[in-house]
């Protein structure tokens, strides 16, 4: 079975509260208009990670902020990053998006299909470079990196290495998002590329995988759930989300694979956002990313989402900021070749369905 089949039907939130109705509507109904006549509404298509199905999440706390000071209301909708990706594509003769947030490589997926206009939010200008486009078609509002978890109750000690996994005890206790449709299952490609030091070595090490994977699934969010309960042993995640979910699910532990006989690695898998190119309300997304890279908003990334401030200059000292330097000690951080997983994506994808029978 594909991954395109089991895309979940997104879901869409205004407000911190559950919409009962689509956004195919939105940009018509409110009364209230903003400078340029249009209304006081924006809307959102993000990954998922900065949310909190119990509302305390980052995402929560600045939208909320944000509309408390600008009186624009956020409309939200989230998905996997490809599947948001697809969705702005099909919608692109009738825009319903003014703000694109997912991982890479979906993000330069978007702005080679012509989805994202150019914008550099203010605050942008302290981002490192690697993490921006330097046309300003899209800025990291969060740092985060690629991460695995695990059943802390289950299992005495995390995993050290990926050979560790072809152990028959993981056998229907592991899963990873999928590939192409997932940033966090793409990633997995990516690092297990990195990792055994190329595509031919990566695919016949996850083939073998395959024997104890439970199967695709769209969402990486749902699998930390699955491992706190112990249906899991081990799911690919990353630090923010993980590390965020965490703080409920007691049982959930984060760590990075390595090769065997070498380090544990992982990369930057920043949350990335752009303005939509003929976003229904430009004014308004330009005012949210700009409101995203606020010292204000930076500021609670680490305390209230459990991830790293994008702004260099913005460097908190909180609880979490301290715990998460901890735990990123030790780890070898690379940098992909975004330029050569964007073209090439296609074929990576194509190569792991193929070694995997996805």
């Amino acid at each position: 079975m594909t991954g395109k089949r089991l895309l979940r039907t997104a879901t869409v939130v205004t407000g911190g509260l559950a919409l009962a109705s689509s956004l195919t509507a939105c940009g018509g109904g409110s009364s209230a208009a903003d400078s340029e006549g249009g209304e006081k509404v924006v809307t959102v298509y993000s990954a998922d990670g900065l949310k909190s199905e119990k509302g305390d999440g980052w995402y929560d706390k600045v939208f909320a902020d944000f509309t408390k000071q600008t009186g624009i209301e956020v409309k939200y909708v989230e998905g996997g990053s490809g599947e948001m990706v697809q969705r702005a594509v099909r919608e692109k003769t009738n825009t319903q998006a003014d703000v694109l947030i997912t991982l890479p490589p979906f993000i330069q997926q978007a702005d080679g299909k012509g989805l994202l206009q150019s914008y550099k939010p203010q605050g942008s200008e302290k981002v490192n470079g690697a993490d921006k486009a330097a046309d300003g078609k899209w800025t990291s509002v969060v740092n985060n990196y690629f991460g695995f978890v695990y059943n802390k109750k289950e299992l005495a000690e995390a995993p050290k290495t990926w050979e560790e996994l072809l152990d028959a005890r993981y056998k229907g206790k592991l899963q990873y998002s999928t590939p192409g449709v997932a940033g966090d299952g793409t990633a997995v490609l990516i690092k297990s590329m990195h990792d055994f030091g190329g595509k031919e070595p990566a695919m016949e090490y996850l083939k073998k995988l395959q024997a104890n994977n439970v199967g695709p699934s769209s969402s990486t969010s749902k699998l930390a759930p699955k491992t706190d309960k112990g249906e899991l042993l081990v799911a690919n995640g990353d630090v923010q989300m993980n590390f965020a979910q965490s703080k409920s699910m007691p049982n959930l532990g984060i760590w990075f694979p390595a090769k065997e006989g070498g380090k544990p690695t992982s990369f930057a898998l920043p949350y990335a956002a752009g303005l939509v190119n003929g976003a229904p309300h430009t004014e308004n997304g330009k005012k949210l990313l700009d409101f995203m890279l606020s010292e204000q908003a930076q500021q609670l990334v680490s305390g209230v989402g459990g991830g790293f401030p994008a702004r260099t200059d913005v460097k908190p000292t909180d609880a979490n900021a301290i715990e998460l330097t901890k735990l990123m000690t030790g780890v070898e951080i690379f940098e992909p070749n975004w330029a050569d997983i964007d073209k090439n994506l296609t074929g990576y994808v194509d190569a792991w369905k193929s070694a995997t029978g996805s």
